[in-house]
């Protein structure tokens, strides 16, 4: 035999009754804010490479200031502009020249971080790179870890360029969001 309507509204009344105390008892996550600086190191050429073209224009040059190239990346994050100063992670993904003139990069990557602090924790980049600008901006879309649910923003700023052979080092301010 199906409940009366009668049975089902005193039965919801009661659950009711019992999630006041558990509500009232539950704290909200509180939102902190995180800052933190590094260097990125971006090395197309010479040893140990980090970024290496994997597609292109047919009959174009593959290159980080060609439309259409896409890189993949693997980048040392360090603590300084020293390429051999301590590492505190990886930038993995990919960017790709999305503009005909060459001169804009979006980037898709993650941030994952192996120092003591943040170790396991990591960022999700997404955003336009006009990388001839002196500093750019791009986003932080999502993390992970110490970063779950994270949102900010990269403040990005090209201390080091030798264009011929694609070499970079980008120094990341990073401001994020999170719980």
């Amino acid at each position: 035999m199906a409940p009366t309507s009668l049975t089902t509204s005193v039965a919801i009344f009661f659950l009711l009754l019992l999630a006041i105390p558990i509500c009232l008892e539950a704290k909200p996550l509180k939102l902190k804010q995180t800052q933190v600086v590094f260097y990125m190191h971006d090395w197309e050429t010479g040893a140990n490479v980090t970024a290496i073209p994997i597609a292109g224009l047919p009959k174009k040059p593959w290159a980080v200031g060609t439309f259409a190239t896409i890189i993949a990346i693997d980048d040392a994050l360090t603590e300084t502009i020293d390429r051999n100063s301590a590492q505190i992670g990886r930038a993995q993904g990919i960017y790709v020249n999305s503009a005909l003139d060459g001169s804009d990069l979006h980037f898709l990557m993650s941030v994952v971080f192996t120092n003591k602090q943040y170790n396991g924790s990591s960022l999700e980049i997404q955003g336009a790179n006009r990388f001839f600008n002196k500093y750019r901006e791009v986003s932080v879309v999502s993390g992970t870890g110490m970063f779950r649910l994270a949102r900010g923003y990269a403040i990005l700023e090209t201390v080091y360029l030798d264009l011929p052979v694609s070499n970079a080092i980008i120094r990341w301010n990073v401001t994020v969001l999170h719980y």
